[in-house]
């Protein structure tokens, strides 16, 4: 049954991003958004939230070990954003090359690229060389600092997401049974929620599931909760990028995982700079550092070379498994 269950769990993530992408796509048409403020404001902070939320519940709970936990989903998820999630959606591309009107080649917004990218090394760099005893004093403002430069960013990108997605390239709303050229406004946001629900609630059943199956067949619960449980809260941002990059919708796709990224580099952390003692230890910094080395393979290859290729695939692909050695043999 937990078998059973876990793989139904996935299925209801995967559903949930269809109605989610196609609802946030709308949203984004009906508010003249371009492409790129779509991505990395709306689909981005939309399907972060789910994670965003656990250190705060972990942190409100005050049970044993509960800063341990909030510091390891802050530093855990931009991580996961720039390796495995890179490493998903570059597979996308390679695998549906022939149906891509422009192959492997890369088709986004390189303005919006270039701002979410600079704003994950930058902040993610800072908020690494603050947790090495940095008293509170000095966390405290540059958790305020954080929270100013994302709303900086919001600004910038909102002024320069790019062109808005021509109507012909958008698919009729899932919920609209008319099929209609103009669904309802408040049909669009049902939908948007009935898939980030359906996202939340499936990573949710699915985390469940695997700590229990992790139990059922003797495996240490800690090892998979540090290494396969995360990988579930950001299926939904995994699943939006698969479905974007096959469709060729490249600003789409990489929007909704680099502003991710952008904004797990800047709110969460400024709220562990400011609520805990943001005292990392080897796994979180190992973490962080790797995180960092995943999103300058990603500049390399997607903004420098323009095009989703092997060689960073596999070093996305790498850097996880070097983690994924770390917490095992650790």
């Amino acid at each position: 049954m937990e078998f059973l269950l876990l793989a139904a769990s996935f299925a209801v993530i995967l559903s949930g991003a269809l109605l989610f992408t196609n609802a946030v796509e709308w949203l984004g048409h009906r508010l003249s958004l371009g492409e790129g403020a779509v991505g990395s404001l709306l689909a981005a902070v939309g399907t972060a939230m789910p994670e965003t939320l656990i250190p705060i519940v972990a942190l409100i709970g005050a049970e044993k070990g509960a800063e341990e936990v909030a510091i390891g989903a802050i530093v855990g998820a931009p991580f996961l954003l720039a390796t495995v999630a890179m490493a998903l959606v570059g597979l996308s591309a390679l695998a549906y090359e022939g149906r891509r009107e422009q192959g492997r080649r890369l088709a986004a917004h390189v303005p919006t690229l270039d701002r979410d990218l600079g704003f994950f090394l930058g902040f993610f760099a800072l908020g690494l060389a603050l947790g090495w005893g940095a008293p509170a004093a000095l966390r405290i403002p540059v958790a305020v600092l954080f929270c100013v430069a994302y709303g900086a960013y919001v600004r910038r990108t909102l002024a320069g997401g790019g062109a808005t997605q021509p109507e012909a390239s958008l698919k009729p709303l899932a919920l609209d049974p008319g099929n209609r050229s103009e669904p309802p406004t408040a049909l669009v946001v049902l939908q948007l929620a009935t898939g980030l629900g359906a996202m939340v609630g499936g990573a949710h059943l699915f985390v469940h599931e695997l700590l229990t199956v992790a139990e059922d067949i003797g495996v240490e619960p800690l090892v998979l909760s540090l290494v396969l449980a995360p990988l579930a809260t950001e299926l939904p941002e995994k699943a939006n990028s698969f479905f974007w990059v096959r469709e060729g919708k490249d600003s789409l796709a990489l929007g909704n995982i680099t502003g991710a990224m952008a904004f797990q580099a800047t709110l969460p952390v400024a709220f562990g700079l400011a609520f805990t003692s943001w005292d990392l230890d080897r796994f979180a910094a190992a973490s962080m550092l790797l995180g960092l080395a995943g999103g300058a393979v990603a500049y390399w290859a997607l903004r420098l070379r323009d095009q989703f290729n092997a060689p960073a695939i596999a070093a996305w692909a790498g850097l996880y498994a070097v983690f994924l050695a770390l917490v095992v043999t650790g």
